[in-house]
């Protein structure tokens, strides 16, 4: 079922395996002219340009933007208490992990009466979005609002796609996730007009600062085009997973985790990298078996079938952890012998996944970890959504006469090696009659 490469016998450069590995991902540039004018119509109009292209594009039309306080409670006594539980433990063991991830501040002195300190300021205000479309995701609200609570942010708005089937209203897992969180402002606009909503603002609708989140090409298309206006966390693609094996990995465990996140989308991509060629024969036999019997089961089948998934064949242990490096995945798991050691060796992936009992899904869900992670290969030079994403680092610069007077002369030679004669003047103006 899924596509084999085969690197046996070869030793591929960088450049060679990011040509030849399966990469799907999506052209945001192909959808920015049509993205452009509803960012434009919403930076004018504000909340009515954008109610008006979520009639257009999903024929829904809230009666408000924001949703009605009433509304929060009673969405909790729509689920059952068995996922009520199960939202309270993720967010106590997402929770628990990003307070830990918080830094604390520190003071460098640099001579007497010479300090630097470096504090950490929350983020003020945030947009977190969450998805609609073909899933819902509560646990994209935990993943986002967890992080900013625990950073110190004091003003969050959630923005989720309202819904025809709840009466225009976001669904009710959302609101009732954003409850239990402690989160009152949720608004009933999705996809890059919620995206240039959340930075424009409009009357009683105040702008974030920064949004976060995934979504679809269209939302990551007006995330790029408000980057400036605010931040953004980064543009995120279609979900991905790597595998790298050994023959003492379980095929049935590896079949199931290649279609869990085959699941999320028909552009999603699954790839197994092993040295063994009877490991990969079993696992692909195992898939072709198994995903049939999953609801989604054309959802899995056109992600596995398409040229983002595939197997991976290397020489060896060695070349198989140059080529996930060179892959960088959202995410991956390791089931090699010596598990940890192997992953401990990882120096690209947006999360690792180790041993046999810590799939995808846990870290979906409930491992405490954050699933807002790199797609696409920016594992190699950027994170996935914590605590610190809400954090600005901000330095206090503290020099007393003294202390001031002993550099001063090497910042004087500085700025006249820079032609900036004033920068010198600035410090002379101090000990000096001008």
């Amino acid at each position: 079922m899924l596509n084999v490469i085969d690197l046996r016998g070869r030793t591929p450069s960088t450049s060679e395996l990011r040509r030849a590995l399966p990469r799907g991902g999506t052209d945001v540039n192909a959808v920015l002219p049509t993205v452009a004018p509803i960012v434009e119509a919403v930076r004018e109009r504000g909340a009515e340009a954008a109610l008006e292209y979520g009639e257009k594009f999903d024929g829904v039309n809230p009666a408000s933007v924001r949703v009605p306080a009433e509304l929060f409670e009673r969405a909790v006594g729509t689920l059952d208490e068995d996922v009520i539980e199960a939202m309270q433990e993720a967010i106590s063991r997402v929770r628990a992990v990003h307070a830990d991830q918080k830094p604390a501040s520190h003071t460098t002195t640099l001579g007497e009466g010479a300090t630097v300190t470096e504090v950490h300021i929350p983020i003020e205000r945030v947009g977190l979005y969450v998805p609609g479309g073909k899933a819902v995701y509560p646990s994209s609200v935990i993943m986002n609002v967890v992080p900013a609570q625990e950073a110190g942010c004091t003003s969050l708005v959630v923005a989720s796609p309202p819904q025809a089937d709840h009466d225009g209203w976001p669904h009710p897992t959302i609101l009732a996730a954003c409850h239990l969180l402690g989160v009152d402002e949720v608004w009933a606009v999705g996809g890059a007009q919620a995206v240039a909503l959340l930075a424009y603002g409009d009357e009683g609708l105040e702008p974030v600062d920064i949004i976060t989140g995934p979504g679809n090409i269209f939302v990551t298309a007006a995330k790029r085009l408000v980057n400036g206006v605010v931040g953004i966390d980064a543009e995120a693609g279609p979900s991905e997973i790597a595998i790298l094996a050994d023959d003492s990995a379980d095929p049935v465990y590896i079949a199931y985790d290649l279609i869990s996140q085959a699941e999320h989308d028909d552009l999603a991509a699954s790839v197994l990298i092993t040295d063994s060629e009877e490991l990969a024969r079993t696992v692909d036999k195992e898939i072709d078996e198994r995903y049939t019997v999953t609801r989604n089961a054309d959802r899995v089948a056109g992600a596995l079938r398409g040229q983002q998934s595939g197997i991976v064949l290397v020489d060896d242990l060695e070349q198989g952890i140059a080529v996930a490096d060179a892959y960088a995945a959202e995410h991956l798991e390791i089931h090699t012998e010596n598990a940890r050691e192997v992953a401990e060796r990882i120096r690209h992936a947006g999360a690792i996944f180790v041993g046999s009992y810590s799939p995808v899904p846990l870290g979906d869900y409930a491992a405490g970890s954050n699933h807002v992670l790199p797609t696409s290969g920016t594992a190699r030079f950027s994170s996935g959504l914590s605590t610190h994403t809400f954090l600005r680092e901000v330095n206090l610069i503290e020099y007393d006469r003294t202390a001031l007077k002993e550099i001063g002369p090497h910042i004087i030679a500085l700025a006249d090696a820079e032609d900036l004669p004033a920068h010198g003047e600035s410090i002379r103006a101090r000990f000096e009659v001008m």
